[in-house]
């Protein structure tokens, strides 16, 4: 049996080995893990990143990672804005659908609203709360 250690603080490029193993352990079924990234900012007016859609696009699916619009862009189309454009680049990759997992007090209206149906709920994560995964057929 290895000698098995949990940590907070792995040394660098043990995940890549990680996913290295896992990636070459399913290569025979699904082919190779090529994930790309998809990054759209929004910038203050200073320059600085404010907020965006951060995502890949994986087996022909869209993953939306992370998506922040600032408070005085709200209510405005920003949001919408941001997943449409995400979703146009992914048909352009080929991708037949988009997933999100957000918080019940978070975007599921929001998401709901552009299209999006639950697929999974996960109660009490974070206590109280709902991780809810959505997902939308492009």
């Amino acid at each position: 049996m290895p000698t098995l250690t949990p940590t907070d603080c792995p040394q660098p490029g043990i995940r890549e080995a990680i996913f290295a193993a896992v990636d070459t352990s399913v290569q025979p079924v699904i082919g190779p893990t090529m994930a790309r990234l998809l990054v759209i900012p929004i910038h203050d007016d200073s320059g600085a990143v404010a907020g965006g859609f951060w995502g890949s696009t994986l087996f022909e699916w869209l993953q939306v990672e992370l998506l922040f619009v600032p408070e005085a862009l709200r209510r405005r189309g920003v949001g919408a804005a941001l997943i449409g454009l995400a979703e146009r680049e992914a048909r352009g990759r080929g991708c037949r659908g988009a997933m999100v997992s957000t918080f019940s007090f978070q975007a599921t209206g929001f998401y709901r609203a552009l299209g999006y149906a639950e697929f999974s709920v996960l109660p009490d994560f974070p206590p109280g709360h709902s991780m809810i995964s959505m997902c939308k057929r492009l």
